[in-house]
This record gives C-alpha cells, structure tokens and sequence, in this order.
C-alpha cells in the first residue's frame, strides 16, 4: 500500500513536496539497517546519547517484519528513501500487558539528506493514521528518560507522559530508563 501526505515544506515547484509510504519488505532490510545507522550518527555528532551505528542488523529489521509492520517514507512516489519506522500492536517490554487499545511507534528516523523539512512529523502523524485506522484510539511510544530534546519534540506533537520506567534492556543490550507517552489518535 501506498499512501502519499504533503509535509510542511516546499518543492522546486512551489507546491509541498509529498512523502509516500509503503510497507517494507524483506528487500528493503539493507536500507533499513543505513537509515538507522544513519540516524544513530547524527545523534552521536550533537551529542545524544541514544543510538549506535552498528546495533541493529537485517535480523533485526527481518523479525519486525514478521512480527508487525515496518514502514518506509519516500520523497514521492518512486523517491529516495526519506524515512523510517516500526509499528507494534503490542509491547509488553516497555508496557507490560495491555488490552487492545494502542498501536507503538518505535524506531521512528528520518534520513537528513532526503527527508524534506517537517519529515518526522508527517511520519508519525502516517503512524497515528494507521493506528485510529485499526480501531485502536492511542498511540503510544516511549524515549530515553536521558534525552529530553527528544521528550519536548513528542509533547509538542500532542503526546501525554504517563509514566516511567527504569531498568529496561534493549538495544545493544544496554540498559536504561525511558519516560512512557501516548496520545489519543482515535474514538474509543
């Protein structure tokens, strides 16, 4: 499925340039694995202490895969790769067990050569589309209690904080906290 969305920015032509979003595919892992490495050295050059290029591998990006839905943002249809992310209907890890009642968006980046201004955004608010269009009224996703730029950037996107949790192991096997948020995408 394809779905396109104008982004804040401005194209050549003056009219806002479209992302487009496709689910990933298994050809797609290579890609997948640049993006986040990508993304995780950006973070590293402004000193966020969040990713690491390395830490995850087409295996990684495989399981999700099967176990839930990987999406791709395109600059058009047909484009550049210009973003990322992973869509789980359950995450028990961070969560613990919850009723049916919210989509998480995890390892949301955006390529910084491609994506058009306003990129993450129309990522996320594609993720929170998604989500209301399963039926489920929340979106939920979390981030290191350690990076608050990245806290302030969700809250501005309309996300709650709802609690918090310590001792959580995860990528790279690293362990940490993260602050839990949500946001209502949904009737329910």
């Amino acid at each position: 499925m394809t779905h396109t969305s104008p982004t804040s920015s401005k194209s050549a032509s003056g009219m806002p340039p479209e992302l487009s979003f496709r689910r990933a595919g298994e050809g797609d892992l290579a890609e997948l694995v640049r993006l986040r490495d990508d993304a995780a050295r950006w973070q590293i050059a402004r000193g966020i202490d969040q990713w690491k290029p390395g830490e995850l591998d087409p295996e990684h990006f495989g399981a999700r895969l099967r176990a839930g839905e990987v999406w791709i943002a395109t600059a058009g249809p047909g484009g550049p790769s210009a973003g990322a992310w992973e869509l789980w209907w359950d995450d028990e890890p961070a969560w613990g067990v919850q009723p049916p009642v919210a989509g998480y968006v995890h390892r949301l980046m955006t390529d910084r050569r491609t994506a058009p201004p306003g990129a993450g955004r129309a990522l996320l608010a594609e993720a929170e589309r998604r989500i209301a269009a399963s039926g489920r009224p929340l979106c939920r996703l979390d981030c290191l209690t350690s990076n608050p730029r990245l806290r302030r950037y969700y809250e501005e996107a309309g996300y709650e904080v709802v609690g918090e949790q310590t001792g959580k192991n995860g990528d790279g096997g690293r362990t940490y906290g993260v602050t839990l948020l949500e946001k209502r995408v949904g009737a329910g």
